[in-house]
């Protein structure tokens, strides 16, 4: 983890088995929830709330792939079931078994980069540091 007060790209990567695979520049998380009401014959309102599972969805900006991972031919688009670790100077934030939902491209000539990477994930766990 890096030493400064904010993270940086280096701080939020994608992993696969435990490898860096992509460095990211910036995210934006939203979670989401449905419930379930429950009621009751002659209450007026409802006796209970029933939460539903958890969503995650993250959107990554500017997704760069790490020299090892080119060197090994990982595509974005070929993955599944990978981390999204975000490195927080007081706890990481690991969104886990993830899979694309939406991959928007631009870039240079020999660049490998994602400009929007949208990802679902199957849980999210926070850790102190």
């Amino acid at each position: 983890m890096s030493t400064s007060a904010f993270p940086t790209s280096c701080d939020i990567y994608l992993e696969i088995d435990g490898k860096k695979v992509a460095v990211v520049q910036s995210y934006s998380a939203k979670s989401t929830r449905s419930s379930r009401s429950i009621e009751a014959f002659g209450e007026p309102e409802p006796v209970a709330t029933i939460p539903g599972p958890n969503r995650y969805t993250i959107e990554l900006t500017r997704v760069y792939a790490t020299g090892r991972a080119i060197a090994d031919g990982i595509r974005f688009h070929d993955l599944t079931k990978f981390n999204l670790v975000i490195c927080k100077p007081d706890r990481n934030i690991i969104y886990s078994d993830c899979q694309w939902s939406a991959i928007s491209e631009t870039g240079s000539l020999g660049e490998t980069v994602l400009e929007k990477v949208t990802v679902n994930a199957a849980k999210r766990v926070e850790s102190p540091v």
